[in-house]
């Protein structure tokens, strides 16, 4: 799925961190979500490469990256730290500056990297994400409905865990399967449900997954509440599927306008997963972007 790029392993200050690398020109790093790893990117990174040099990346607590366990704060998995594993992977490939692009828990991460490190990036890409913030505060019927497992994952360990790891396959694919649009066959690839599953079965990714939506409902909301009126300063351009919770809860637009100085962006026609769902559309209007 990755011909052209070359296998890495960064030792970062506090943990290692699985990636590939291709092509040539400014460099782009792109993030990933849940459950999956840096393979939800195999439609979209060769065709960047062909113009800039693209860094794909397992965030920690997925992939073959490594998954730190929890702590009681769970600040293991802050997007803050997320961020910071990125930003050092970056440095010690030689980027002092980059493109950002992320999907899901990735454009989470890519949210408060932005902020933390406003000279690094810069443009922004988000797909499918409102701000965390607004989504937990906002929170209702229908939102807690459609997104169930941004509240089963935060529950206490080793709960969800405990659940998850009976069948983590038959988890993996539903979640798949019910956040996608299109056709599953045609969107999903056999050699990238593979790598999924291969990841997700690994009870330490489970665990480290869980962690990152601990984080999210606690820690980054504190994170998130201290800088309320930081806005991202550099170009953002937000993305989202036509056919998701994101499209009929939020105005997407208005919402990131109040987090960023600079924003455009549109749906797509497509459920939650824009890089393997809408590839060629998603990745126009990346590369009319950047």
């Amino acid at each position: 799925m990755f011909s052209e790029f070359k296998p890495f392993i960064i030792n970062t200050s506090k943990i290692k961190i699985n990636l590939i690398k291709g092509g040539q020109g400014f460099p782009v790093l792109l993030l990933h979500g849940y459950p999956q790893t840096h393979i939800i990117w195999h439609k979209i990174a060769p065709k960047l490469a062909e113009n800039f040099t693209v860094i794909v990346t397992d965030l920690r607590g997925y992939g073959d990256s490594d998954k730190p366990p929890g702590n009681p704060e769970h600040s293991h998995y802050s997007k803050r730290i997320m961020a910071q594993d990125q930003v050092e992977v970056m440095t010690q490939l030689g980027y002092n500056q980059f493109y950002l692009i992320g999907h899901d828990r990735g454009a989470r991460v890519a949210h408060r990297l932005t902020l933390d490190y406003p000279d690094k990036v810069k443009k922004i890409v988000l797909l499918d994400i409102a701000p965390t913030y607004e989504m937990y505060t906002l929170t209702d019927q229908e939102f807690a409905t459609a997104y169930y497992h941004w509240f089963f994952l935060i529950q206490p360990f080793p709960f969800p865990e405990t659940l998850i790891k009976q069948n983590p396959d038959y988890f993996l694919t539903h979640c798949l399967q019910s956040w996608s649009k299109n056709d599953f066959t045609f969107t999903f690839t056999s050699a990238a449900i593979q790598e999924y599953l291969r990841c997700f079965r690994d009870p330490k990714t489970i665990h480290g997954t869980c962690e990152d939506y601990r984080a999210s409902a606690t820690i980054d909301l504190e994170h998130d509440q201290a800088d309320i009126e930081q806005k991202i300063q550099c170009p953002l351009l937000v993305l989202w599927g036509k056919q998701g919770i994101i499209e009929r809860k939020y105005n997407v637009l208005d919402s990131w306008k109040k987090r960023a100085i600079n924003v455009q962006g549109k749906p797509i026609n497509c459920g939650h997963f824009l890089p393997e769902e809408a590839p060629e559309e998603t990745y126009q209007s990346i590369r009319d972007f950047l």
